[in-house]
């Protein structure tokens, strides 16, 4: 099932993800860091959605408080809080 989320307080705008049995099947980050979205979104294909949240959660960029895989990250827990 394909989910899109607006993620706040970075350069993305969108983030699209979909999800099939718990599994990441494909990731897109509109905008942002074009070659480093690209390549997490890569390699994120295949995990479940608990391992790719530990492995990115929390990640900040700057003095932003947050960044574009701790915004997938939280994309992902709404996932699977049902609020996406």
């Amino acid at each position: 099932m394909e989910y899109r989320y607006r993620p706040q307080g970075v350069c993305s705008t969108e983030i699209i993800v979909d999800v099939e049995n718990n599994i990441i099947k494909d990731l897109q980050v509109i905008n942002g860091c074009n070659g480093n979205l690209k390549g997490i979104s890569s390699l994120v294909k295949g995990m479940t959605l608990d391992e790719v949240i530990s492995r990115l959660r929390g990640i900040n960029c700057g003095m932003k408080g947050t960044s574009c895989p701790d915004q997938i990250a939280i994309a992902l827990e709404k996932i699977k809080r049902g609020e996406l």
